[in-house]
């Protein structure tokens, strides 16, 4: 099974009252798994019992918590690392730096190289809707890591070799 993705029909004119209309790509998200379902899966995969896994689980994401608020870059299992962020108002004069100018407060997450590379080569299932919420097309693309690049595009819904553009590995956190 390949990431969902839905590509739509929308006005992407910035002038007010133009038009220009162009198919934007987002990814379809399913649904969210909650802990226990996350859980259940661990104890099977692993033989561990569900207990152990939901302690483990928990410790993990206290100390995650705790050591991410403090200021540092946390490593994720298998994942990455995640660290807290934050956009702020500039200002010129010392006297008036403070916390209220902190506008947004954020979670930045770093893939490994390893989920990177997996995600590169996973199939990618793009449905086509016009701006009426019809289904116009559908593209499958079983996303091999290319050599040159290739668009992706097989009208007939088969499968086409193409690459996802990106070139993002090596992020140093093996």
């Amino acid at each position: 099974m390949g990431i969902k993705v839905k590509a739509i029909e929308r006005n992407v004119a910035f002038e007010k009252g133009k038009q220009k209309w162009a198919f934007v790509m987002q990814a379809d998200l399913y649904s969210q798994l909650n802990a226990t379902k996350v859980i259940e899966e661990a104890a099977v995969r692993s033989g561990l019992p569900k207990a152990v896994i939901n302690a483990g689980w928990s410790a993990i994401g206290e100390v995650i918590a705790a050591w991410a608020t403090e200021g540092h870059s946390v490593a994720v299992p298998g994942l990455g690392s995640l660290r807290f962020g934050l956009n702020s108002t500039a200002v010129e004069d010392v006297n008036k730096v403070s916390a209220n100018l902190i506008t947004r407060r954020y979670i930045i997450f770093v893939p490994n190289t390893d989920i990177k590379k997996e995600l590169e080569e996973t199939s990618v299932n793009i449905t086509c809707y016009d701006r009426n919420g019809k289904v116009v097309k559908q593209v499958t693309s079983t996303d091999t890591p290319p050599t040159t690049p290739s668009d992706g595009d097989n009208p007939t819904g088969g499968d086409s070799t193409g690459g996802t553009g990106s070139e993002n590995s090596g992020d140093g956190l093996e």
